[in-house]
């Protein structure tokens, strides 16, 4: 309404030049000295006011589309978010048995697939997310489970060890006959095939250098026993092995020398920090023709412990493992060896070592002989001497 005033008043309105004084700063603006003027301005301002709405409307759609953008977003951000929340679970407690085996090597995923496709849990999801959130460490083994339970109750059972049952662990340094006694307390297990597995020749399971022995080629690890054939679980042990055998870089014709050697350090070593030193010991005792000279393979042929190691076992020299007696190696490896045992095995630590005495029984506190070979005689005397005051068991 002002403007068309200004418009009126613009039009009809006589102006006349002021050639008087000047204008003061606080004054009006000057008016137009010719119509000319005047629509030149009007153009001007109706261009202003043109301008003035095309710059609004443009704003008005961005805010509009910036809205409308945001809107899909958040709502394609909701659905996406209530598809991800909702978790087919079963509410549990379950009804009827079934058992339910983990391999040893399987994650969360694949055990969780194992789990659905015997309907003991929903959803693979649920279980995963049960796995997470209450930070569970998954064990080998056979469970006694039902069918249809809360994906959080099955794996609060598959963390717990003292539910498992139907696996078989091996440790460094156990022999076969333990690896037997250890299968005969499994429930499930058929200690009579195991057996005729382990005391037979390996045909189709052990390699060629094993020359029919399965002493030292069980890998130390954990595998599952129930459901399964005895000839399946052995087959796994020796394969493991093999296959640690060669990632070591291990030559075929040199795996049964290196496994016998590791073996020997397994039984006779109480310090990780000694296998390198006890293997250079053989290496130096089979290099210059000695007897080895070690109870834990006269003990091995007898089928005893160490401490029960007798006279008359040690005087016995038809057995092949007494190396007090016979030199070189024993006809096969004496135990199934730790990592770091067969690593030593393959790179002893260089040295003149013959001997070494654990001198204290406390601290497996073990002594090496240095020098000349009377030198070291005589080192091991003291040694020897010292281990008798401790009442320690010398090689």
């Amino acid at each position: 309404m002002a403007e068309d005033f200004d418009e009126f008043f613009s039009d009809n309105t006589q102006w006349v030049e002021d050639h008087g004084s000047a204008v003061s700063a606080s004054a009006p603006p000057r008016p137009p000295k010719s119509r000319k003027e005047m629509r030149r301005r009007r153009a001007q301002r109706r261009r202003r006011s043109l301008i003035s709405v095309i710059v609004t409307l443009v704003v008005l759609a961005l805010i509009a589309g910036g809205v409308l953008f945001g809107y899909h977003r958040l709502k394609a951000w909701s659905e996406a978010r209530d598809t991800t929340t909702i978790v087919e679970d079963y509410a549990g407690p379950g009804t009827g048995d079934v058992a339910f085996t983990v391999e040893s090597g399987q994650g969360p995923a694949e055990i969780g697939q194992n789990l659905v496709d015997q309907d003991i849990v929903k959803s693979v999801i649920a279980f995963t997310n049960a796995v997470a959130s209450s930070n569970a460490t998954l064990y080998p083994g056979t469970y006694q489970l039902k069918q249809q339970m809360k994906a959080s109750d099955v794996a609060a059972i598959l963390s717990d060890q003292t539910k498992a049952g139907g696996f078989l662990e091996i440790k460094p340094g156990e022999r076969v006959s333990t690896v037997l006694a250890n299968v005969a307390k499994i429930d499930g297990a058929n200690v009579d095939d195991f057996t005729t597995v382990l005391k037979g020749k390996g045909d189709g399971i052990l390699p060629s250098e094993a020359a029919g022995s399965f002493e030292g080629w069980l890998e130390p690890g954990v595998y599952t026993v129930t459901n399964r054939s005895a000839s399946d679980v052995v087959k796994d042990m020796v394969d493991a092995r093999v296959a640690k055998l060669d990632d070591l870089g291990v030559a075929a014709s040199d795996r049964k020398r290196v496994l016998t050697i590791a073996s020997i350090a397994e039984a006779e070593v109480n310090k990780d920090e000694y296998y390198g030193k006890v293997t250079r010991v053989i290496e130096n005792r089979l290099a210059k023709d000695m007897t080895l000279g070690m109870d834990s393979t006269v003990a091995y042929g007898n089928d005893v412990e160490p401490s029960m190691i007798t006279q008359a076992m040690l005087d016995d020299a038809s057995n092949p493992y007494n190396t007090r007696q016979n030199k070189g190696l024993p006809p096969t490896p004496i135990s199934n060896p730790a990592d770091k045992a067969i690593q030593a095995a393959i790179n002893p630590e260089d040295g003149d070592w013959l001997y070494f005495v654990t001198v204290n029984l406390t601290t497996g506190e073990t002594k090496f002989t240095t020098g000349t070979v009377d030198e070291q005689n005589a080192q091991f005397e003291q040694y020897v001497n010292e281990y008798k005051t401790g009442n320690e068991n010398a090689n």
